[in-house]
């Protein structure tokens, strides 16, 4: 079974034709998915989702949607995994992170939110599903303070030094669209070169299109839709596949195996 282990199906782009793009993934074989929270306006949504599709989810706070977070957001964040703490659905705390990327973020904020975060994940013996942008050393630095039940590094883009940090730290790294591009020399050569029971994959959908989704800008200012989806997950499993010269039911079966390690509770 293929497990997408980042999907954010309450995304807006994802409204008008959800059950289109579930049926679509079901017939792709993934069976199961990952929906993780970005800030406390959908925590209820992706747990609905989760509920109503046989999917699982995370909470947690975005690291580019703590600028708009109300200080009081981490109390609620930890309210609502007090309440739910026994739903076998509930699989992490996340997207919880740092991001140094997108310029005129609070630093100390950030790095504030994520400790306590990281906090909970361990109150709750929670894994964590992590962002990390140009501060892949900071957030393992943040790691080594507060001990947590492992994770994913999603969308994972640092040197295979860092890669090693993040696995030593019981963390799997998530590897999706990007990683089909050529000239993502990095990430595919993280991919090819890792132990392969280092990697799981996902979508990150609607975000991260495969290379064979993508569009320029000009592309999309004339209407042009790049909108990636968790069926896409099996074609971008066959990207990895050739890359690392194994079957792709062998990735099927490893990743898989992955994603349950790393996510102790996904059903």
């Amino acid at each position: 079974m293929w497990i997408d282990t980042h999907c954010h199906l309450d995304a807006g782009e994802f409204s008008a034709d959800l059950g289109a793009v579930i049926a679509r993934a079901r017939a792709a074989g993934v069976g199961q998915i990952v929906l993780p929270a970005v800030d406390v306006g959908n925590f209820d949504a992706v747990r609905a989702l989760a509920h109503e599709h046989g999917y699982c989810y995370a909470l947690g706070i975005h690291p580019l949607a703590v600028a708009g977070a109300a200080d009081d957001d981490l109390e609620r964040l930890h309210d609502a995994l007090s309440a739910h703490r026994d739903d076998p659905r509930l699989v992490a705390v996340g997207e919880i992170g740092l991001d140094r990327f997108m310029p005129g973020l609070d630093a100390e904020r950030l790095e504030r939110f994520c400790s306590a975060q990281l906090q909970m994940a361990r109150e709750f013996g929670l894994p964590v599903v992590l962002h990390s942008r140009r501060a892949v050393d900071e957030l393992a630095k943040l790691m080594r303070r507060v001990e947590v039940p492992g994770g994913i590094a999603h969308a994972f883009n640092g040197s295979r030094q860092q890669a090693d940090v993040f696995v030593q730290q019981g963390c799997k790294l998530g590897f999706g669209g990007a990683m089909t591009f050529d000239r993502a020399l990095r990430i595919r050569a993280l991919a090819r070169e890792l132990p392969i029971d280092a990697i799981v994959l996902e979508t990150d959908a609607p975000d991260i299109p495969p290379h064979w989704l993508y569009r320029t800008a000009d592309e999309r200012a004339a209407g042009a839709v790049a909108r990636n989806e968790p069926a896409e997950l099996p074609r971008i499993a066959q990207a990895l596949a050739d890359l690392r010269g194994i079957s792709v039911e062998a990735l099927e079966a490893a990743s898989e195996a992955n994603a349950r390690a790393a996510l102790p509770r996904v059903p």
